[in-house]
């Protein structure tokens, strides 16, 4: 069987199985026969074995049985799919890689947005991360002409705005953040890291709206007033984890953060224009004022 259409049942599987929360296998294979992939050919179990272990070892995903509740299948580890994990993220790369394939048909008319990202330096890096290997790298920062050398531990990979970036440690034990697209050039070194057992990276980031770790501004309470449309779309489409709503009324929702409200945080606030006010702290809302009133005083020259 080609690639494509394994894909199409691996994600299968793990879809029937999460919606379902628990299923039998006999359940699995009613359901199976439902669908065009099965062509009529029954999901037996050695077919149900060799895709639970492809699951497991491609996505991290695992599939279990509870025998005490009627030999019903489960996943394991839900929690890989209801946050922003690379399991979901590369489910859903391979489900949309599928989905083009089968409409190629229609390529003029569906419109993707690229990452400026060398596809090269992102395989030296997954190498590299995965061999525990230092790297030599030559980077440029955006309106420098200069380019500058470090050396570093590569320890994470994150995506941010349709851009990649690699979290690097130092040897002095202090970490920086590289953009792929401003990396000139990449080269191993003969210097072997080991990664230290108590880096957490979803734990590195989880005060940051983006990518600005380096930034000395606090985590602290802040709450935002948002109107219009605008709050259906923050509703389904959270900026941070730690959005929770505290108000709400028929003319607007108020949401709170746990978050460290950087520059990158604030240019998300002024994105949405007048549906969103900061009720507090009062500072963050000083400064959004202050940037706003910039704006307008260049438009009224």
């Amino acid at each position: 069987m080609k690639s494509p259409a394994l894909f199409k049942e691996y994600l299968w599987l793990v879809n029937t199985i999460y919606k379902a929360k628990k299923i039998t296998l006999q359940e699995l294979n009613e359901k199976w026969l439902r669908t065009e992939m099965s062509g009529g050919v029954e999901f037996v179990r050695s077919t149900f074995n060799r895709r639970k272990t492809a699951v497991e070892e491609m996505f991290g995903i695992n599939i279990e049985c509870d025998r005490r509740d009627g030999y019903r299948y489960y996943i394991s580890n839900v929690d890989v799919l209801d946050q922003n994990s690379v399991q979901l993220w590369m489910m859903s790369m391979m489900s949309m890689g599928t989905m083009m394939k089968e409409s190629f048909a229609l390529k003029d008319r569906i419109l993707v947005e690229n990452t400026n990202t060398d596809e090269a330096y992102l395989l030296d890096l997954l190498h590299a991360m995965k061999q525990g290997v230092c790297l030599d790298i030559v980077y440029q920062r955006y309106g420098c002409t200069q380019r500058n050398h470090f050396t570093i531990a590569p320890y994470c990979l994150k995506m941010f705005h349709r851009r990649w970036y690699v979290l690097g440690r130092f040897d002095n034990g202090n970490y920086g953040i590289f953009a792929l697209d401003r990396i000139k050039d990449i080269n191993k070194t003969d210097r072997t890291f080991e990664l230290d057992p108590e880096f957490d990276a979803e734990g590195y980031f989880c005060e940051c709206y983006g990518v600005m770790v380096s930034d000395e501004t606090p985590c602290e309470r802040v709450v935002v007033r948002v109107m219009g449309d605008s709050r259906y779309y923050l509703n389904d489409l959270p900026l941070h984890h730690s959005q929770a709503e505290v108000c709400k009324t028929d003319e607007y929702t108020e949401l709170v953060f746990n978050v460290r409200p950087t520059t990158d945080f604030m240019g998300e606030l002024l994105y949405y224009g007048p549906y969103v006010k900061v009720i507090e702290p009062q500072w963050l809302a000083d400064n959004i004022k202050n940037i706003i009133k910039r704006t307008l005083a260049i438009y009224e020259e």
